[in-house]
């Protein structure tokens, strides 16, 4: 036998290593593992409830099933659900609207270096600001209902959508700039045809970690305005403040699941925006 018979191809075949290489997890284990680690915080909530605290003390950390019973399902759980709608409203619109300033934003410093050098430190300056420290302000000039709720909201979820945009638009591959300028297009044509789609998946990277923000300014701005429609940060605030555990709980984790949802919204729609052609 010779060396050409012993080389021969072996199509249809992969090494271990190609085999491995970018595989995407079975379904089964990509739902197993979460629900693992759900069932150990789960347990550890329990051991801190019936083991570390005294039954006196047991209101710091009532039992998951209580807190399922009295808070979610409870004669309290229409109010959450209203309230967490309000918020819902509150977060969405002001992620809007953030969404419309951060990308205009972006796209008038990608045309220019000047202009990039110019805006983008005031970018970075409301990122900065304490917005605790600027919720008052916000009371006197824009009244404390509505309006200063999606203020808040607008001021913490800008600046990723800023700098996630600009990143996009800058991050344009070389080559492809030079095959463009090779039939001299508008800056307009560019932009529509080439930096935009090319810098679809870092908006939408930054339209899902905005969205988890607006949700927290829309509870922070609940705290601190509290005059209008109830939203689910008043209601946490009132019933720490009657010491109710059980729905304090359930608003907590009812507020969390809010940001979640509206967390996955966005990845998904990016999915089935930009296509598979991005992940592989």
């Amino acid at each position: 036998m010779t060396a050409t018979d012993q080389q021969q191809p072996t199509t249809g075949q992969k090494s271990p290593a190609a085999s491995h290489s970018g595989q995407r997890p079975r379904p089964f284990t990509a739902l197993a593992a979460p629900l693992f680690v759900l069932v150990l915080v789960v347990g550890a909530w329990y051991f801190v409830s019936y083991v570390v605290l005294d039954p006196g003390r047991r209101f710091l950390m009532p039992p998951p099933h209580l807190v399922i019973l009295d808070g979610i399902l409870g004669d309290s759980a229409p109010d959450m659900l209203e309230a967490l709608g309000r918020t819902g409203t509150v977060a969405l619109t002001g992620l809007a609207i953030a969404a419309v300033i951060g990308i205009t934003w972006a796209v008038i410093m990608s045309q220019s270096q000047i202009m990039e050098n110019a805006l983008f430190p005031y970018a970075v300056i409301l990122q900065c600001i304490p917005i605790l420290a600027l919720v008052p302000l916000v009371g006197f000039w824009f009244g404390f209902g509505f309006t200063a709720r999606v203020f808040v909201c607008v001021l913490i979820a800008l600046f990723p959508i800023v700098s996630n945009t600009l990143f996009g638009l800058r991050s344009v591959d070389r080559q492809m700039r030079d095959l463009f300028a090779l039939h001299h297009p508008s800056r307009v044509t560019v932009l529509r045809k080439l930096e935009f789609p090319a810098a679809m998946p870092a908006i939408f990277a930054g339209l899902r970690i905005s969205a988890g923000l607006s949700v927290v300014g829309a509870i922070v701005g609940d705290f601190f305005f509290k005059q209008g429609s109830a939203g689910i940060g008043i209601l946490i605030d009132n019933y720490r403040s009657r010491l109710q555990a059980p729905e304090l709980f359930a608003s907590i984790v009812l507020a969390s699941l809010l940001g979640v949802l509206v967390f996955w919204f966005f990845g998904w729609l990016g999915n089935r925006v930009v296509g598979r052609w991005y992940h592989r």
